[in-house]
């Protein structure tokens, strides 16, 4: 009963999560608390706020505070030892931003355990009291004037790993700071969300973790420091934007301190518990799932595959990225993390199901299995695009446009038999991908092997199946449900235990864990790729990318005429 414990949290779009794990990686806990359910009267919607500027995404870090006070009253009344826990990491969604006020410090080092994170820190310890998070696409002015500032997207996508993308952070700072420059002047730090969470362990404000530090448009990929002219532009001045973020990002697998008094006494943490560098929810995911050879196919609010790059040799040739991203890897100096990201994912496969499959699941599926591949099978088959935010990739594109395949022919909404649907909604995002693998993949990386499945849709056995014939790769499912948590988890027992080996690295400590990564205790086969349905997909990749064009075509004359 006195054997380690190690902590992981995941602060996620709708919610906080929580595993525990032994020494061995074995999980022995898992909590949730549902933001939308749970804390209604915060009025989110999946734990967002909308408006009122267009594009305008935010969530209130008062209800992130009160998270964290319900989530361990859970871990309590389950009869977990909070004593036995030597280590906390996490994950916070990638992106969003906290804005800390110049009494934030003094505030996180004397919290009094007889009262809740909430009711000291909110609103005093932030000058804007809402956090900009990932789905806001509020800055389009700013991501071009960055990119054009720097002599364009793929000189900005060659020093950041990515092109100007609205939800990154530097591009979020700079709208804030011009908006609303007197809070901006008083704002003292900025945290990631990822930041954010440890900042309340530790009783300070912690930097930021070099993995999620690669999302903002601001550090250089390669050297995994800031980069000079990308501060001055985002923050009016480098030097003031460098002691904003609190220096250099740190590696995952550090250690920021031990837990504060607050913790301890109200919570009955051990004092002797370490607080290691929480990273992003993409990052984490990669830590708990992933081996050589794996791509995962996150299928939750939003859709994302991450790839592991490892590092280069000096005989590879360089790797030029535009249409994704390349985000440092959280524990492996050198290497990194390839990631295709779309806003659109379960929440428009849902409003699919809710309009034409009366909202269950169990008919959705049956749609699809009544019709056949490429758009129902027709002889000129059709494909179907839904943007209800605005996406990623392609980017800024809404609406819903539809075209006959074969010909790239645009076709109205009504001619499409409701029917047909689900299946379209599936195709359309499995191909985009599938589109775009080949373009990420350095050649110095192994072949792709499997695909690890996770997120909400990860349980759906049609999707499944569908990804594994899209993508032509067998479907694994890990047995447990909280993959970025778990990645936490792992992250907190690295840092424990390199501290404990004074050294090492992520790599030697997940060989000692046999099988980890393996099919069997933790993952298993759910899906094999149909050799039938797979060709025919394979013949229809070009004719996506054709019928995507198309798609962006007619969203930009809607735009011109509008203008």
């Amino acid at each position: 009963m006195s054997s380690p414990l190690f902590l992981g949290l995941d602060l996620s779009t709708q919610g906080l999560k929580a595993v525990l794990i032994t020494e061995e990686s074995q999980v022995v806990h898992e909590s949730a608390v549902n933001f939308g359910s749970e804390l209604p009267h915060y009025g989110t919607t999946n734990g967002a706020i909308r408006g009122p500027d267009p594009g305008e995404v935010t969530s209130p870090v008062k209800m992130w505070l009160e998270a964290f006070d319900l989530i361990m009253n859970k871990m309590k009344t389950a009869g977990v030892n909070l004593g036995r826990v030597m280590a906390i990491s996490g994950d916070g969604q990638q992106h969003g931003s906290v804005y800390w006020s110049s009494a934030a410090p003094d505030l996180l080092s004397t919290l009094d355990p007889s009262k809740s994170l909430a009711e000291q820190l909110s609103p005093t310890a932030f000058t804007f009291q809402r956090s900009p998070i990932w789905q806001d696409s509020s800055t389009t002015r700013e991501c071009r004037e960055l990119e054009d500032a720097v002599g364009g997207p793929q000189v900005l996508a060659d020093i950041t790993g990515s092109r100007a993308y609205e939800r990154f952070t530097g591009n979020q700072i700079r709208r804030l700071r011009l908006l609303h420059p007197t809070l901006y002047a008083e704002t003292a730090r900025i945290s990631l969300v990822s930041s954010f969470m440890p900042s309340l362990f530790v009783g300070a404000i912690a930097p930021i973790e070099i993995s999620d530090a690669s999302g903002m448009n601001l550090m250089n990929v390669l050297t995994n420091t800031w980069e000079d002219q990308l501060l001055e532009f985002c923050g009016g001045d480098p030097h003031d934007l460098r002691q904003k973020l609190g220096g250099e990002p740190v590696k995952g697998g550090t250690v920021l301190g031990t837990i504060s008094r607050w913790w301890v006494e109200r919570w009955g943490f051990n004092p002797d518990c370490i607080i290691a560098p929480f990273t992003g929810d993409n990052p984490a995911t990669v830590v708990s799932l992933s081996s050589p050879g794996d791509a995962i196919l996150s299928l939750g609010t939003s859709t994302t595959l991450l790839l592991s790059i490892p590092p280069l040799s000096a005989s590879d040739p360089p790797h030029r990225f535009t249409t994704s991203h390349l985000l440092a890897h959280p524990t492996t100096p050198g290497a990194h993390i390839a990631m295709l990201c779309y806003k659109n994912g379960a929440l428009a496969r849902e409003q699919v199901r809710d309009r034409y499959a009366g909202g269950q699941w169990s008919t959705f599926n049956q749609m699809i299995e009544a019709s056949t591949v490429g758009g129902g099978g027709g002889g000129d088959g059709t494909m179907g695009f839904y943007f209800p935010l605005p996406e990623i990739i392609p980017p800024n594109v809404q609406g819903s446009f539809f075209f006959f395949s074969s010909t790239a022919a645009a076709i109205p909404e009504p001619s499409i038999p409701p029917t047909l649907h689900p299946r379209l909604i599936l195709e359309s995002q499995l191909l985009s991908i599938r589109s775009r693998i080949a373009a990420i993949l350095p050649a110095h990386c192994p072949p792709l092997q499997r695909l690890v499945v996770c997120g909400g849709s990860s349980a759906n056995p049609v999707i499944r199946q569908m990804a594994a014939d899209v993508l032509g790769m067998r479907v694994f499912v890990a047995v447990t449900e909280q993959g970025a948590a778990e990645g936490g988890a792992q992250l907190a027992r690295y840092a424990w235990w390199r501290s404990s080996m004074e050294g090492g690295t992520f790599e030697e400590l997940r060989a000692m864990d046999e099988g980890y990564c393996e099919e069997g205790e933790r993952f298993r086969c759910v899906a094999e790729p149909k050799e039938e349905a797979g060709r025919r997909y394979a013949a229809l990749v070009e004719r996506y990318r054709e019928c995507e064009e198309r798609a962006v075509d007619v969203w930009n004359a809607a735009q011109s005429v509008a203008v």
